[in-house]
């Protein structure tokens, strides 16, 4: 590589990155793969026995880890994640707002209220709080990605309340995007298609996951858009199986 072309790119190494459901699938693998390039990192989960045992993991890889539980849809539990954040680090360079839940394929006639609630509090207000809480952490050369899916952009039957949380999700990215550039914090509206996570035990069990790309794909994706050099974002960043959308 030319020392031209290396001017393109940022080092992450000693940034401080915020994962939030990080306990696994896509989560733990970006957290990962920050690791890999040098980050301090927070990450989030709502189990403490798989939460500890990412920790675990993360620091055997020599990374810095700070692990908090946090329930993303109550501002308190989202504050006090903030205060430890601040407490051990002082400031933040990377939000990767990543929590997410699904609900089973039912119809609008059939999805309960509580279901509905659950979704949106989770994947749509969940993100608004714990990125209204983290701003005051952060300055100018900071970067928010936000974990979307491909169901921010397309429809599927019998996941209303996860579609609606995914567009309101892109809608308030886009927004958050327009607010932020004068700050020169940079939001990337982050759109993976199928990946094989534990999300399918309840969006689709009889998914082909051999169709489906790897969470270590996605954070590969999510890595090559944090590095770019300051003068330059990737605002959104779709990535599908070549099989397609399944």
């Amino acid at each position: 590589m030319s020392p031209r072309i290396k001017k393109s790119f940022q080092s992450l190494r000693g940034k401080v990155a915020l994962i939030t459901g990080a306990s696994q699938g896509i989560g733990l693998a970006i957290a990962r793969a920050l690791a890999a390039e040098g980050c301090n990192l927070v990450i989030t989960g709502r189990d403490k026995t798989t939460l500890a045992k990412a920790c675990r993991e993360l620091k055997a890889r020599n990374a810095r880890v700070l692990p908090c539980l946090c329930d993303v849809r109550d501002p308190v539990s989202a504050q006090e994640l903030v205060n430890a954040v601040e407490g051990r680090f002082h400031g933040l360079d990377i939000l990767i707002n990543n929590a997410g839940v699904a609900h089973p394929n039912l119809s609008v006639a059939e999805l309960r209220l509580a279901t509905w609630r659950e979704v949106i509090d989770t994947n749509l207000t969940g993100m608004f709080l714990v990125t209204r809480a983290v701003l005051p952490l952060m300055k100018s050369g900071g970067m928010i990605v936000n974990n979307l899916s491909i169901a921010a952009k397309r429809v599927f039957a019998g996941s209303s309340a996860y579609n609606a949380s995914k567009h309101g999700a892109l809608g308030f990215t886009n927004t958050l995007r327009e607010e932020l550039r004068e700050k020169g914090i940079r939001v990337i509206a982050l759109l993976p298609g199928a990946t094989d996570t534990a999300i399918w035990k309840t969006l689709w069990p009889e998914a082909p996951r051999q169709k489906m790309m790897k969470p270590e794909t996605v954070a590969q994706a999510v890595v090559n858009a944090l590095v770019l050099s300051a003068e330059s974002t990737v605002e959104e960043l779709v990535i599908i199986p070549s099989a397609g959308t399944l």
